[in-house]
């Protein structure tokens, strides 16, 4: 006699199959977010960067006095 819980069932492969199809939408969608926010954050980096290396030179500070005592 084969064993019961062996066999195949219908049902159990039908909601597994759904919610794999669910997992899946959701994990795209989490993965398309997180690549959207790590591109933002590297335009983000890249454009301080060149800011800081291609912006205007400031005026130099002031010339720190001497204390009188």
């Amino acid at each position: 006699m084969k064993n019961p819980w062996t066999r195949k069932n219908p049902f159990l492969s039908m909601w597994l199959s759904s919610a794999n199809a669910v997992f899946g939408t959701a994990r795209g969608k989490a993965m398309a977010e997180g690549k959207r926010q790590t591109a933002a954050v590297i335009r983000k980096g890249t454009k301080r960067l060149t800011d800081f290396w291609i912006a205007e030179p400031q005026a130099p500070l002031p010339k720190r006095r001497k204390k009188r005592r």
